[in-house]
């Protein structure tokens, strides 16, 4: 089993950075996939990024080279680095493990884009 907590979240003005945390209570080497994924209000859960164990990364399109996702395998912490932040990047974000085959989720944190 997996456990997955979020953190690093909050509001902020448009234009500006956040960096999120995902902090694992399993060795994060022996987790080949992880991701970040967003729901806004009203709207489906969506990819952001996903990055393997080798350090291999895969992005929504949508973020035009704006979002960077990272992980630290020594101290078991994955992170996604958020730059030019939109309204519309406004959402709850969750951190995403596939371990054995079963999908494990955070809690999530908020992020509000907003003047």
């Amino acid at each position: 089993q997996v456990q997955l907590v979020e953190s690093g979240g909050g509001l902020v003005q448009p234009g500006r950075s956040l960096r999120l945390s995902c902090a694992t209570s399993r060795a994060i080497v022996s987790i080949y996939n992880m991701g970040w994924y967003r729901q806004a209000p009203g709207k489906q859960r969506e990819l952001v990024a996903t990055i393997t164990a080798l350090g291999r990364t895969n992005y929504a399109d949508s973020l035009s080279g704006r979002f960077s996702i990272s992980r630290d395998n020594t101290n078991n912490m994955m992170y996604l680095q958020m730059n030019s932040l939109k309204p519309e990047d406004t959402a709850v974000y969750y951190c995403n493990a596939v371990y054995n085959q079963v999908n494990y989720w955070g809690q999530g944190t908020q992020v509000t884009v907003s003047s």
